[in-house]
């Protein structure tokens, strides 16, 4: 008696053909930015479907795709940013297609983070 209350939902569930399974994304990567200030700033990227906690998620996926998930080959973006030396230490830890991702880097500061990653570390 007590399922009998699911029996409409069962059917209509079977009539569609069950749950669809949702869409894994294809690449999945945390970013981090350690400034020398003590702030930690961190977010999620998920590229294929594009998704996260990323403002930028669109352009940082774009941004991969285009170099196919590899940091060391983003061309960086003209921006014009001060001299001041205020390192900042960033990490990308995930997957990219089915490939390990572990890049880390240091930068001047975060504004020549943001620059050189094209945006990938705008968080």
């Amino acid at each position: 008696m007590v399922f009998s209350s699911f029996a409409p939902v069962a059917a209509a569930l079977i009539g569609f053909g069950g749950l669809a399974a949702p869409h894994v994304p294809e690449s999945v990567l945390q970013l981090t930015v350690h400034e020398t200030s003590g702030r930690v700033t961190s977010a999620s990227l998920t590229c294929d479907p594009t998704g996260g906690t990323h403002r930028h998620r669109d352009t940082a996926c774009a941004t991969l795709a285009a170099v196919d998930g590899d940091f060391a080959r983003i061309t960086p973006h003209r921006q014009k940013c001060t001299m001041i030396y205020s390192p900042v230490d960033v990490t990308a830890l995930g997957s990219w297609h089915g490939t390990r991702v572990t890049y880390r880097a240091t930068y001047p500061n975060k504004c020549a983070a943001d620059s050189q990653s094209n945006g990938v570390f705008a968080l």
